[in-house]
């Protein structure tokens, strides 16, 4: 680890981890706590997060450090990637379990990483392109909870969404 300052985060089931603080930052939350409140040195707890899902928020993290800052919600559209492409390295880090990828984006959302909320989404995006929603039950253990009688209503609702 570099000279630069550190802080403690620690989890939802008390496990400390040490980063620094550029690496803390890179969740909006954290770093307006540490702009609010400064660095006591005192662990910082994350109660949504438990130790799994912080220690890969925290690999995410460390890879990304040196990225620009996220921007916030008033981000011109012209600087947002509306698209479901995803870096090389983000692809292979979200190759997790089901649980594991949704645990990451909760993770993200609450600790606000636009970044790693926007990758997180892309995967479960392109895990469904092209699927049929039988498909997608499936990949997801959905319960199918319609009748056909309501299948077909929203099948002939919704008609003009379909790929022709």
């Amino acid at each position: 680890m570099s000279s630069e300052e550190t802080i403690i985060l620690q989890s939802s089931d008390e496990v400390n981890f040490t980063v620094e603080r550029s690496v803390a930052e890179r969740s909006m939350l954290i770093k307006h706590l540490l702009e609010d409140l400064g660095n006591s040195g005192e662990p910082i707890p994350i109660p949504n997060v438990n130790e799994p899902v912080l220690n890969k928020v925290i690999e995410w993290s460390v890879h990304h450090k040196n990225d620009p800052p996220s921007t916030d919600d008033n981000d011109s559209e012209n600087n947002r990637r509306r698209t479901t492409d995803i870096d090389e390295w983000d692809q292979k880090f979200m190759q997790v379990d089901q649980e594991m990828l949704f645990e990451i984006i909760l993770a993200a959302n609450y600790l606000d990483i636009k970044p790693l909320l926007d990758v997180g989404c892309k995967t479960v995006a392109n895990m469904i392109k092209g699927k049929s929603p039988e498909e997608i039950r499936k990949t997801f253990n959905i319960q199918n909870d319609f009748t056909p009688e309501e299948e077909d209503q929203i099948r002939r609702e919704n008609e003009w969404a379909e790929d022709r």
